[in-house]
């Protein structure tokens, strides 16, 4: 071998989102000059930047080169040692290449994101929301969650009260609200609370919500029910005090007259009924029957002439779909759906793992249609363009929906200047079994099968992908 090399030092340390430098010397051991080219190989080569990226030296001369590590301050930058490697590959002798090896230690880092999912939730008994917790930083994340309020009017129900989330990766944290008071009668009132993601040794993250309690019954009912109680009552009372004496005035003025109260005696035969003297002349006789062309002739044409109005065929949504196979197997479970294509429409719905829009065809998704049976209903939120973006991912526009077995559910929405899907959650409810999904993205190919993990933290599984200038194409769901 005509070459000598040496790394200075031969193990380094750097952080997330700064650089280091580590120095590779090398030494022409040959008896001829020769040019030497470097290229940084293995998984930190991304992050690599080699200075010079040649060197000319002649025979028994040394020269140095600079290797620059620069790994981002992302999940993707994997916190411990991290080997690499530099290929040197000689001109004159390519065939006796060399490449040196060291050590990178990357540091860790931790970037926890909480947000709620709506931040605003109503009801007048619960109100369900979510906490989404993103991992950003390069190890895995162990945190618990806890709610709290001014005043205690709430109390919280949190599952998992426990999450651990890997780098890059997210969970979500179903939460129940409920209040300590019902109020019966009367408009909303707004209670403010907070979730707080704890980690150990570190400040908590507080992520604040509102919780608007809506009343039983508004107020203008209860007012108009006691206003009428009281006429009523006021009107029993006056009709006690001033109601006529009649029958006693009655009674004494009959026997103040001499008349008997008792009733008459009957007679001991039938009197035998009188025929009409001759003086009375007997009720006229009918003058005819109804002319043609009156009220009843115009109601029997009028009933007659009617034009029979066709009735449309009704739209066949998802629910129709999944009611029919709910029809031929009751003791299954089945997934149905169908996509809104931007300048499409509504597409056919289709069941059970097949292919819902036009993969490759470049039209967006706007919305999906979907239904259930045998799954105890489903839930899910749309995940679309967000043109404010500062961290090129979309979001959650608005709160997840939900709909039970045999119900339409609807993610996104069909308006003309609707923004394009990027992606969408969905899970079954607890015991329905387990939901899979395949989305086509743009410009790529078709996702991986991935499917939720009930119990384990993972109750849902996300359909597409969070660039804010892709999009989705189609999906495929089972459950």
């Amino acid at each position: 071998m005509s070459l000598w090399t040496s790394l200075e030092p031969a193990s380094a340390t750097v952080d997330p989102g700064g650089s280091t430098t580590v120095r590779l010397r090398v030494r022409n051991t040959g008896d001829v000059v020769d040019e030497y080219r470097f290229e940084a190989v293995g998984s930190l080569a991304p992050w690599t930047v080699v200075e010079p990226q040649s060197l000319r030296l002649y025979p028994g001369t040394a020269g140095s080169v600079d290797l620059t590590f620069a790994p981002p301050r992302t999940p993707d930058a994997t916190a411990g040692p991290n080997p690499y490697a530099v290929r040197i590959t000689p001109t004159e002798h390519p065939e006796a290449t060399t490449v040196p090896e060291g050590n990178l230690t990357v540091t860790p880092f931790t970037e926890v994101r909480a947000e709620l999912v709506p931040p605003t939730v109503k009801g007048r008994f619960r109100g369900r929301p979510r906490l989404a917790v993103d991992n950003l930083g390069n190890t895995r994340l162990t945190a618990s969650v806890s709610g709290s309020d001014n005043g205690d009017q709430l109390s919280y129900d949190i599952h998992p009260g426990n999450v651990q989330i890997e780098p890059g990766r997210a969970a979500f944290v179903e939460t129940t609200l409920k209040p300590r008071r019902i109020i019966w009668f009367g408009s909303a009132e707004h209670r403010p609370y907070t979730l707080a993601v704890q980690r150990s040794g570190v400040t908590p993250l507080d992520v604040e919500g509102t919780f608007v309690q809506r009343g039983f019954l508004p107020r203008w009912p209860a007012v108009f029910l006691s206003v009428l109680m009281a006429l009523a009552i006021t009107a029993v009372m006056l009709w006690i005090t001033y109601r006529p004496q009649v029958r006693s005035a009655a009674t004494e003025r009959l026997q103040g007259d001499g008349i008997s109260t008792l009733p008459p005696a009957s007679s001991p035969t039938p009197e035998a009924p009188k025929a009409p003297s001759a003086g009375v002349a007997a009720p006229p006789a009918a003058t005819g029957t109804p002319q043609a062309g009156g009220a009843g002739a115009e109601d029997g044409a009028e009933g007659g002439g009617s034009e029979e109005k066709e009735t449309e065929a009704p739209e066949r949504t998802a629910a129709t779909a999944v009611q029919q196979l709910a029809a031929k197997d009751p003791g299954g479970r089945h997934i149905c759906y169908r996509v809104h294509t931007a300048g499409q429409g509504w597409t056919d719905a289709v069941c059970d793992g097949e292919t819902a829009g036009t993969p490759g065809s470049g039209a967006p998704l706007k919305a999906v249609n979907i239904a259930v049976s045998g799954s105890k209903g489903t839930s899910g939120g749309a995940f679309v363009h967000d043109p404010a973006s500062t961290n090129g991912e979309g979001h959650f526009p608005e709160p997840w929906s939900n709909a039970a077995d045999g119900i339409d559910n609807y993610l996104g929405s069909t308006e003309e200047d609707a923004p394009d899907m990027l992606g969408f959650t969905i899970n079954v409810d607890g015991g329905g079994g387990v939901v899979c999904q395949s989305a086509h993205v743009h410009d790529d190919a078709w996702l991986g099968m991935v499917c939720d993990e009930p119990g384990t933290g993972y109750d849902f599984t996300y359909a597409g992908t969070h660039d804010n200038n892709s999009w989705i194409e189609a999906v495929r769901l089972t459950v």
